[in-house]
């Protein structure tokens, strides 16, 4: 079993690996507006892209919007066009476009920072809650995509069969102090190394802790 002071080690590296390549979009976003509102829409927009198409997106959308009262003076086909080719482009500027009456009526304006309140706006899911949570208001939140998914069974820190049972489980195992970054570290992982297919396994810093490929588990004591 892996104690706590191994699971640093190999965050550690995964930091390392981080640093090295681009952020992923959202992260992006955050440090180059400071706007907790664009991290929103990014991360909207950034379900189901790619962070190239995301990033070109948002770019565009941010031309013309920067508080969630500008998307009233777009029509929802002028936002089809902005955020094209994103995955769901319609049904996104559906979403967006009734983002600010969802805050008006709910939150009185203002962007909620708990999970449960985040996922009653219009296209925000828990992946979605979960980042903006974590990217935007910096407070702890475990954010499971495919790739945190896909690395946290190889790594053979949990078998869930789910995103939704690896966000569970992580939240009883994984430290608090490792739950801001999980997801930033593992995207970036998942895209450049511990590919869905064909990963790139020689070359895997963390190889050793890979239960893909037989080596060793990686756990963590309760």
């Amino acid at each position: 079993m892996m104690t706590g002071t191994i699971l640093d080690k190999v965050v550690r590296v995964l930091k390392r690996e981080y640093e090295s390549h681009n952020a992923p979009i959202v992260e992006l976003v955050k440090a180059s507006t400071g706007s907790i509102f664009k991290v929103l829409v990014a991360t909207i927009l950034s379900a189901r892209t790619k962070d190239q198409t995301t990033a070109s997106a948002a770019g565009r959308l941010f031309e013309r919007i920067s508080d969630p009262c500008d998307f009233d003076r777009l029509s929802r086909t002028e936002v089809e066009k902005l955020i094209f080719p994103v995955g769901f482009y319609r049904m996104k500027a559906k979403h967006l476009k009734e983002l600010p009456a969802a805050l008006d009526e709910l939150f009185d304006g203002r962007i909620p920072d708990s999970i449960d309140d985040l996922c009653r706006l219009p296209g925000v899911g828990r992946k979605t809650a979960n980042l903006v949570r974590a990217v935007g208001f910096g407070k702890p939140a475990i954010c499971v995509d495919v790739h945190v998914h896909r690395i946290s069974n190889r790594l053979g820190l949990l078998k869930t069969r789910t995103p939704f049972e690896t966000e569970m489980r992580l939240r009883k195992i994984l430290p608090g102090k490792h739950w801001i970054t999980w997801n930033s570290y593992l995207v970036s992982f998942g895209q450049t190394v511990c590919l869905p297919v064909r990963p790139k396994c020689m070359k895997c810093p963390i190889r050793e802790f890979c239960k893909r490929i037989g080596v060793k588990k990686l756990a963590v004591e309760n």
